[in-house]
């Protein structure tokens, strides 16, 4: 099975499969493609579903599938999953949760494990938007799970980022913590049919209004009840309509930029670590470091000698 760059504009699902793999191997033969893919990435809307385990984010995106690719549009989805620490492998499966959508060609969706690299995850993340938007997906969806940093960053790649509550997700403090504010630019509150719904969904406006000045737009707050199918519709909808308002105000444009930027940047700290830790380097510093009493020395003391080494 050749991988071509033709391959992938033409949707061959196994090879994009295979350039999936060649991303998270760190292989450097991908970077020529997504270089020669590049042109072909630029139009896709990517939509980054973040939230706490058991949100129901798996759930409504099934819906979102099924309700964009009814309306003739094709889907990719990158599911970014806890890491098994025995097998290594995703714990929450593609195929467990959207295995209804495994055999249509105009949708693709690839797990992808943590292995408790959330940075080298995030670009990797982005790398695979890329090779999806150049296969043909018009939307592009990151699910991830949780609210923490690395989390955070796997939604920057997104256009817009829509964090999925429950109504026990927490109360004002805890929100704030999460930095949810800053991060969101819609709020769903699944499984509304549990009591603290409409109390969540209100402080959430409270809140958002109280912060709408320092924003670019306030972030709209939806109710759902995925598992039932309810709100689904209007959710997607509604985010659409947001999508343009953000398009409207330059926000999109501004978002995508400064993606490419950090990208950039990225792409760089990651070469000249590769270019700098050679063997000799690593042999250097584990004869520094190999005996306890090396804590005795600074390690700016230890850096600076590494920085030495040829």
């Amino acid at each position: 099975m050749r991988l071509d760059p033709d391959s992938i504009r033409n949707n061959h699902h196994r090879v994009i499969s295979k350039a999936i793999t060649h991303i998270e191997n760190s292989n450097n033969l991908i970077q020529d493609i997504l270089i020669d893919l590049h042109p072909d990435t630029l139009n896709a809307v990517r939509i980054g579903i973040t939230g706490p385990p058991g949100a129901g984010k798996s759930t409504l995106v099934n819906h979102l599938i099924s309700d964009f690719v009814r309306q003739g549009k094709s889907v990719g989805v990158v599911a970014v999953d806890p890491t098994s620490p025995f097998t290594g492998g995703a714990l929450l499966g593609d195929r467990v949760r959207m295995n209804r959508h495994l055999w249509d060609e105009n949708v693709f969706i690839r797990s992808m494990g943590s292995h408790g690299d959330l940075g080298g995850l995030a670009r990797k993340t982005q790398d695979v938007g890329d090779l999806l938007a150049a296969s043909g997906k018009e939307i592009i969806i990151y699910e991830t799970v949780g609210v923490g940093q690395g989390e955070h960053d796997i939604a920057k790649a997104a256009d817009i980022t829509v964090v999925v509550l429950v109504p026990e997700s927490g109360d004002e403090i805890q929100l704030m913590k999460a930095g949810l504010i800053e991060i969101a630019d819609f709020f769903v509150i699944n499984k509304s049919d549990r009591d603290g719904a409409g109390r969540l969904s209100q402080m959430l406006r409270v809140m958002l209004h109280t912060f709408a000045q320092s924003r670019r737009l306030e972030p709209p707050v939806m109710n759902t009840v995925a598992r039932k199918g309810e709100g689904v519709l209007e959710f997607k909808n509604n985010l659409l309509i947001h999508l343009e308002r953000m398009k409207e105000n330059g926000y999109i444009h501004r978002k995508r930029l400064e993606r490419h930027r950090r990208r950039v940047i990225e792409l760089v700290q990651h070469q000249l670590l590769d270019e700098f830790w050679t063997s000799q380097r690593m042999k250097e510093f584990s004869g520094y470091t190999e005996t306890e009493e090396s804590i005795e020395t600074s390690p700016f003391v230890i850096a600076k000698e590494l920085l030495k080494v040829q």
